[in-house]
């Protein structure tokens, strides 16, 4: 029977974040190795759930699950981490094969100590340990930064074509059956990359509104083409400063590099067209409070905290929209901070019992101060929830570690957590017991990531230009690595760019 090797590492680096990820950081819950793999991942929605998904209507084949790495955004992978869980990576891939085909698990925007590409050099050392021959199939998030290198060792690399991110398990599914048809018939399609020197706003990134919904439908007209089998727009991730940043299209074609190449361009050139209106912003943190105030829906309303936004690095202890509620006196509203200090200074104190504390404000990535609030106890909770319908990147288990739930008389509440996660499902404030259709507002650390999963119980989008390291005006960050000139960056950069240096094409290894 055909054996397939399941494994991966996945990371998006904010590498203006200096709280680093560590192999304590992987460690803690981030490790799956084996029937932990299967357990943790084969009844979400994740990439690693597609590669293990049945197989009723395909040729069967042996899944080996190896390891699997995950762990929230921060910044750069240490080299202690990357060293120890890569190199246990592809040990288990050498003693436990052969294998026909690799299903590698990669996120796109990982950068380590070391590598400012090292989602390409995993794949480059799986490719060492199974050879030129052997199939090697890769997810990538669509925030990735597209390595041309990562490209080259790799036969078959798809991507996110959501944001909200709901089709990751879809898309690990489809991997699998593109990495088993080259297994059986021998044939590899070619692959072309077409980087732009464009920058998407994160406000911008919805893939259900415009433009990005109209470029993603022409995305789709282009793989109705004969021949064409995949055609990927990638948004990717601002907040890494390397030479790859920036927006990018993937086709992938059964008749060769050029025709993939001129598809690739051919759908580049609308993404640039567009440029303009992939530019956004948002509302101040004074008109967000003024309109937390002024709503009047039977739903909440959804506060987007764009600078301290926990999926793209943000430390989730930011407390701006907070300190401004305490001030105007605005109730009916819910945040979540990440404060294990806190948390472990009421442990032991009983639910409806009164307690005087300061919250949030304590890392060095947010811009805030910790707030003092005279509350009252009211949830408590060990942190693990579920989501088993659908959130962000198809994640179903989470542990937000000692929860601890407060509200003030002027019925502001605050759910401080001791460990972070993303907030990209109301289960999490259903787990310290709280209802979430009981809010006038639900401030939520990111901006895309929580649509999805809070859809049902909000009403509406505040969208707050909020300072932090993963602020919305990317103008303000140092950049080192980018390359120039980059559109909004520089307005006068053009495409297609003069220089060929800007373009990358790939036939299979």
């Amino acid at each position: 029977m055909t054996r397939l090797a399941v494994l991966g590492l996945g990371h998006e680096t904010n590498t203006f974040s200096t709280v680093p990820a560590d192999l304590a950081t992987y460690e803690d819950g981030g490790i799956h190795r084996g029937p932990e793999l299967v357990e943790h991942y084969a009844t979400s929605q994740a990439t690693f759930a597609g590669f293990l998904a049945p197989q009723d209507d395909e040729e069967p084949a042996e899944l080996v699950p190896l390891l699997a790495a995950w762990t929230n955004p921060r910044g750069v992978i240490t080299a202690e981490a990357f060293e120890a869980i890569v190199g246990e990576m592809v040990h288990l891939l050498a003693a436990s094969g052969p294998f026909d085909g690799v299903l590698l698990g990669l996120h796109g925007a990982a950068v380590a100590e070391g590598y400012l590409d090292a989602d390409a050099e995993i794949a480059a050392r799986v490719r060492d340990v199974v050879g030129p021959d052997t199939p090697v199939g890769v997810v990538i998030d669509m925030h990735a930064n597209v390595d041309p290198r990562l490209v080259a060792n790799v036969d078959v690399l798809l991507a996110y074509q959501t944001n909200p991110h709901v089709d990751a398990r879809e898309r690990g599914l489809e991997c699998r059956r593109r990495v088993l048809e080259i297994i059986r018939t021998g044939q590899r399609p070619a692959v072309a990359l077409e980087q732009l020197p464009l920058v998407v706003t994160i406000t911008r990134q919805d893939t259900r509104e415009e433009p990005m919904a109209g470029l993603l439908a022409a995305a789709r007209d282009l793989e109705r083409r004969d021949g064409v089998l995949d055609a990927s727009i990638l948004e990717g991730f601002p907040y890494a400063d390397v030479p790859q940043m920036g927006m990018s299209v993937l086709v992938t074609h059964r008749d060769g590099v050029d025709a993939a190449r001129r598809a690739a361009c051919e759908l580049a050139r609308m993404v640039w067209e567009a440029r303009d209106a992939l530019q956004g912003g948002g509302v101040s943190v004074e008109e967000a409070i003024g309109q937390v105030a002024a709503h009047r829906g039977h739903k909440p309303v959804l506060v987007l905290d764009v600078g301290d936004n926990v999926g793209g690095g943000g430390p989730g202890d930011s407390t701006v929209l907070l300190e401004e509620a305490v001030r105007r006196h605005v109730g009916g509203l819910v945040v979540v901070l990440f404060d294990p200090q806190t948390v472990e200074s009421l442990a032991g104190v009983e639910i409806g019992r009164r307690v005087s504390v300061e919250v949030g404000g304590r890392s060095a990535e947010q811009v805030g101060r910790p707030v003092p609030l005279d509350a009252v106890v009211i949830g408590r909770a060990d942190g693990r929830y579920e989501e088993p319908m659908m959130a962000h990147g198809g994640l179903r288990f989470f542990d937000a570690g000692e929860m601890v739930a407060l509200r003030t008389d002027g019925d502001i509440t605050v759910v401080l957590t001791s460990k972070l996660v993303q907030p990209i499902t109301p289960n999490q404030l259903r787990a310290v017991g709280l209802d979430p259709l009981s809010f006038r507002a639900i401030v939520a650390k990111g901006v895309n990531g929580p649509r999805a999963g809070y859809a049902d119980v909000t009403d509406g989008l505040i969208v707050v230009d909020t300072p932090g390291v993963t602020r919305l005006s990317v103008h303000e960050l140092a950049y080192v690595h980018r390359r120039r000139p980059m559109y909004p960056f520089e307005p006068e950069a053009v495409y297609p760019q003069p220089v060929e240096a800007g373009r990358f094409t790939t036939t299979p290894p």
